[in-house]
C-alpha cells in the first residue's frame, strides 16, 4: 500500500506595497526606460508584453516593467479601495487618498518633472493616443501608468498629481489593463534597439502624419492579384514616389482629419490633388 502525499495546505501570498518588478531574473542596464502600472490587476502584465519582440527587449533589459498592486492600499478590513460617487449615481469612483499613496509609492526613485516622467491615466474622456505621444513617451526616462476600474479617478487625484488623461478611442473598457498594454507596446517599440531595424519605425503609418502605403511580398501572383509593377521594377526612385502617393491617397480616403493636418503641415490644400 503507498503512502498518499501529504497535503501542506494552501499557500499564503501576503501582499505589498513595494512596485512588483516582473524583470527579477532579467538583465537592467543603467537608466533602462521603465513602466510602472498602478492596478488591481498586476497578473494582467506583462501579458503580451512579453512576447515577440517587446518580450525578448524586456529579457535583455532594454526596458522594465514594474506593477503596483492598489489593493493594500486600500482602506478598512476589505481594503476597498472606491466608494460611492459624490452627488450620487450608479457605480463607484477609486478613492483619492489609496491611489494617492499607491501613487507615491510608483514615485520613489522617479524624477518629478512631468517631462522625464509622466503620470498617464487611461480614460476614455482623455486626449486621443498618437503616435507623436508615443515618441514622446519613449523620449522620457519612464512613465507611470493608472488602470481605471470602476466609474473613474476622483478629480482631485488627478489635478493633485498633474495627471494626463489618454484615451485609445471613442469606446469603453472594463478597465485601463489592456490600454495600458497597447499605449506601453506603442512606446517601447519606439526604443533604440528594441526592434533592431530602426528604419522601420520611420516607414510605416504616422512616421509622417501619414497612413502606411500598401505591402506586398511573395508570390507574386495570388489568386490572380499580381504585385503592381513598379515594386518589381527595381526603381527606387519611382517606388519611393509610388509608395508616397499610395500613402497620400490612402490618408485622404480613410482619415480626413490626418490629410487636413498633413497638408496644413505642409503648405497644400486639402481639398486638392483630385487625382489622389
Amino acid at each position: 500500500m503507498t503512502e498518499k502525499p501529504k497535503s501542506h495546505g494552501r499557500l499564503s501570498i501576503s501582499a505589498s506595497l513595494q512596485p512588483r518588478d516582473l524583470i527579477d531574473e532579467r538583465p537592467r542596464l543603467k537608466g533602462t526606460w521603465t513602466a510602472r502600472i498602478v492596478t488591481l490587476f498586476p497578473e494582467a502584465f506583462p501579458g503580451v508584453l512579453g512576447l515577440s519582440l517587446t518580450g525578448r527587449a524586456l529579457d535583455q533589459g532594454l526596458w522594465a516593467l514594474e506593477t503596483i498592486d492598489l489593493r493594500p492600499f486600500g482602506e478598512g478590513r476589505h481594503k476597498n479601495v472606491d466608494d460611492t460617487p459624490a452627488g450620487g449615481g450608479a457605480g463607484m469612483v477609486l478613492r483619492p487618498d489609496v491611489m494617492g499613496a499607491a501613487l507615491d509609492q510608483a514615485a520613489i526613485g522617479t524624477p518629478p518633472d512631468r517631462t522625464r516622467w509622466p503620470i498617464v491615466y487611461l480614460s476614455p474622456r482623455g486626449k486621443p493616443f498618437t503616435q507623436a505621444m508615443a515618441r514622446r513617451f519613449a523620449q522620457a526616462e519612464g512613465l507611470t501608468l493608472i488602470c481605471g476600474r470602476f466609474e473613474g479617478l476622483d478629480q482631485r487625484v488627478i489635478e493633485d498629481y498633474a495627471v494626463e488623461e489618454v484615451s485609445l478611442g471613442d469606446f469603453v473598457l472594463t478597465g485601463g489593463e489592456i490600454a495600458a498594454q497597447a499605449l506601453i507596446d506603442a512606446s517601447v517599440r519606439l526604443i533604440p534597439r528594441v526592434l533592431g531595424n530602426q528604419a522601420s519605425t520611420e516607414e510605416e503609418s504616422f512616421s509622417e502624419g501619414l497612413l502606411e502605403h500598401p505591402q506586398y511580398t511573395r508570390p507574386a501572383v495570388w489568386k490572380g492579384r499580381a504585385i503592381p509593377d513598379i515594386l518589381l521594377s527595381g526603381h527606387h526612385a519611382k517606388i519611393a514616389d509610388w509608395r508616397r502617393a499610395e500613402a497620400e491617397r490612402l490618408t485622404k480616403e480613410r482619415r480626413p482629419d490626418l490629410w487636413r493636418a498633413y497638408c496644413a503641415a505642409h503648405g497644400r490644400d486639402p481639398d486638392g490633388d483630385r487625382e489622389l
